[in-house]
């Protein structure tokens, strides 16, 4: 009975040490890393004469100015190399008997994650821009550049496509993913929704403090949503619209309207 106990003991070590070293690597490769490099930014804009509001943080840029067709050859590689976390989380719960089903994306409740995905952007939405705009204008937050590409036909899907690209990432591996390994490494509730609030956060944190304390009470009101309804698919339809208004939004709007900054 003492060897059974103790090769069970054995084996659940293992297990979570797997787990452990499965979430550090996905996350290594994902959105821990962007973490990394969005505290390196704001340190050097910090760090950098003059207030953070008279700096830009730009997202979609021109990857081969002049060059059109180049450029879009990068931009659908990035968006597409930007996702390949997301297929080694597939993989990992594939080898665990589960799949992406299991974190609630997949197409099974289309039209109620559409719903709640809206109701969420349209909540989320307004509040976001005016904690920007007061963050900004208190010296928190750099100025938000969301999009510094040229106007050529491919320019608004692209911006979709990235928006989209944004929202999968973040919303598998930040909530379904990260909230279901932290579980069975036996974390607590509380600790896990910081855990995942802090990470949404901190790679924001390039746009400056607000971009990191906006993002952490969205991350807190996501995880707060995912464990009501068990799904990420709301989320990822909610973060889509969010940033499909912001992308295509100030690529319509910039100059045209003075309460937007620009850089």
């Amino acid at each position: 009975m003492k060897v059974a106990v103790g090769l069970g003991d054995g084996l659940e070590q293992r297990t979570r040490r797997i787990l452990r070293d499965e979430t550090i690597l996905v996350l290594a490769l994902s959105l821990g890393a962007s973490g990394v490099s969005a505290l390196i930014s704001f340190i050097g804009s910090v760090t950098k004469p003059g207030g953070l509001k008279d700096q830009a943080a730009t997202l979609n840029a021109s990857a081969a100015p002049g060059r059109p067709w180049l450029d879009l050859a990068w931009q659908l590689f990035g968006i597409a190399t930007a996702l390949v976390p997301v297929a080694l989380v597939a993989h990992f719960l594939l080898r665990e008997g589960r799949s992406l089903r299991t974190l609630g994306f997949d197409r099974t409740r289309p039209w109620p994650d559409l719903g709640r995905g809206a109701a969420v952007a349209a909540m989320i939405g307004s509040t976001g821009i005016a904690f920007y705009l007061a963050a900004r204008g208190l010296g928190f937050n750099l100025t938000v550049v969301p999009e510094a590409l040229p106007g050529v036909w491919w320019k608004f899907p692209v911006l979709i496509l990235s928006a989209v690209q944004n929202a999968v990432l973040e919303e598998v591996i930040v909530v379904g993913y990260l909230l279901r390994r932290l579980g069975q490494l036996g974390w607590a509730p509380g600790t896990v929704l910081v855990a995942s609030a802090v990470l949404r956060g901190s790679y924001h944190l390039y746009q400056g403090i607000g971009g990191f304390l906006g993002n952490m009470v969205m991350g807190v009101v996501f995880v707060w949503l995912y464990r009501r309804w068990g799904r990420v698919g709301p989320l990822v339809v909610a973060h889509s619209l969010l940033d499909i208004g912001a992308f295509v939004g100030y690529a319509l709007l910039a100059g045209k309207v003075g309460w937007l900054p620009t850089a």
